[in-house]
């Protein structure tokens, strides 16, 4: 499981993509944005996401933290590579997909 890192409030306000994987290292699934993570992160991009104590819900779908995970933490490291203007588009969905599917599993 990739770390979870620990960010400032300026990473969260202007953007930090440290910690967000190079395209060409993410599954294949994830470069070419076909995962149901990725258009989920697709959606909190566009439409927003709302915050829940331990996960977060996109399109009435809540993915919540797997055991282990700090949540606020995660969440506000998805949050700084979303915000940042330096990755591509297609390299900040497939990252950020990737990472919630790290750091987050599907509610059934």
């Amino acid at each position: 499981m990739t770390p979870v890192p620990d960010l400032t409030g300026a990473d969260i306000a202007f953007g930090n993509i440290k910690h967000l994987p190079k395209r060409e290292d993410l599954p294949k699934e994830f470069q070419r944005e076909t995962s149901p993570f990725c258009k989920a992160v697709s959606s909190w991009f566009y439409s927003g996401a709302k915050a829940l104590p331990n996960g977060l819900e996109i399109d009435g779908q809540k993915y919540m933290a797997k055991p282990g995970v700090d949540a606020r933490k995660a969440l506000m490291a998805i949050k700084a590579a979303l915000c940042s203007f330096e990755p591509s588009h297609e390299h900040k969905i497939g990252g950020c997909g990737f990472l919630l599917s790290e750091w987050f599993e599907v509610e059934k």
